[in-house]
């Protein structure tokens, strides 16, 4: 059986192919020069035909990413590989270790991911226009490895069939009362990118004591974090104690019985960002996709009036409906920190949640 491959084993196997020479690490310093999308890179783009984007986003809004994509330049196909936040990381390791490559973009709910990659040199220095005119500075790395493509919030939420407003849950607290022994839903950190940075932010800020009881709530255990809003809109649970904003929206548009809760403690804030890869099969049409995603057009368009996302591009407005990004208290990211300490995180979880 293969084993699974933790940050620390990826770091160990890619810094041997890079000692090897396989891949050249740029030098730090100022980032690159900010770059247009021109009629000579949709060009090449077109020449190589395709490109492969590794997503952990919801599926049905990756597909009409890649077919909006499509559309916007004809000659060049997306092939979308979707898969949990965690599994991909894993893929992309085990991928670059045995000198596989297959992704041309990739995105992640996890944004240590990003860092991992970065200092394992496998990916690719690219500054969009919009990136750099338009991204805050925390939403893009300085050396202009990776930027934000979406943003969003792990809110709890509930089923508005089987229970009224006032008896639903307001705070991370309240998860705690008895009677909700049985009827909470969650994801789970070792699978899910967005589960495990609001991990890391719920475990610093209400330490792992929360945790260990709210394990004892006989809570039901799925993988990714689009499941929860799920579960609760079917009425397997009255409610969840994580999952994903954009998703939760989505099934309100479409009538199902769910409701949003943003704790009173504060709700996890997501950044899920994007890079091209260093050994791209398909650098020219990798480019044109990196870029093209992160426009206000195709923010606006797809991220956030599809999708239900935020975004990091000022020129984006919040989808109408939608609480107002400004108006959440929300807890503070701290990706450095996953990227160091998720492995721990993940066995102390499965340590309390025995999963």
């Amino acid at each position: 059986m293969t084993k699974k491959l933790t940050r620390r084993r990826v770091l160990a196997a890619t810094a041997a192919v890079t000692a090897a020479g396989s891949f050249v690490t740029p030098v730090r310093g100022a980032p690159p020069e900010a770059q247009k999308i021109t009629a000579e890179l949709i060009a090449a783009a077109k020449k190589e035909g395709k490109v492969t984007w590794y997503t952990s986003v919801d599926l049905p809004l990756a597909e009409k990413v890649g077919k909006a994509f499509e559309a916007k330049f004809p000659g060049v196909g997306m092939k979308v590989e979707r898969s949990g936040a965690e599994r991909n990381f894993q893929r992309i390791g085990q991928e670059y270790a045995s000198k596989i490559y297959i992704c041309d973009v990739v995105n992640s709910s996890d944004a240590a991911h990003l860092i991992v990659w970065k200092r394992a040199g496998l990916l690719a220095p690219y500054l969009p226009e919009d990136v750099a005119r338009h991204f805050p500075e925390t939403q893009k790395d300085p050396d202009g490895m990776y930027a934000s493509w979406r943003v969003t919030l792990c809110p709890i939420g509930y089923n508005t069939k089987l229970l009224k407003p006032e008896e639903a849950p307001k705070s991370y607290a309240d998860l705690l009362d008895s009677k909700w022994l049985g009827k909470i839903v969650k994801a789970h950190p070792g699978y899910s990118g967005t589960i495990m940075t609001a991990t890391q932010q719920l475990s610093r800020d209400l330490g792992w004591a929360w945790f260990e009881k709210l394990a004892k709530q006989k809570v039901m255990q799925v993988q990714s974090a689009a499941e929860p809003p799920k579960k609760v809109a079917q009425g397997e649970r009255a409610v969840m104690a994580d999952g994903t904003e954009y998703l939760d929206y989505e099934l309100k548009a479409r009538g199902e019985p769910i409701e949003l809760v943003y704790a009173s403690e504060g709700t996890p804030l997501i950044t899920g960002p994007s890079a091209v890869m260093v050994r791209a099969p398909n650098p020219n049409a990798a480019r044109l996709f990196y870029a093209w995603s992160m426009t206000a057009e195709a923010q606006q368009q797809l991220n956030v009036d599809l999708g239900a996302l935020r975004s990091a591009h000022r020129q984006v407005k919040d989808r109408a409906g939608m609480r107002k990004f400004a108006d959440i208290k929300t807890l503070r990211e701290e990706a450095n920190v996953v990227a160091d300490e998720a492995d721990e995180i993940k066995a102390r979880y499965v340590k309390l949640f025995k999963v």
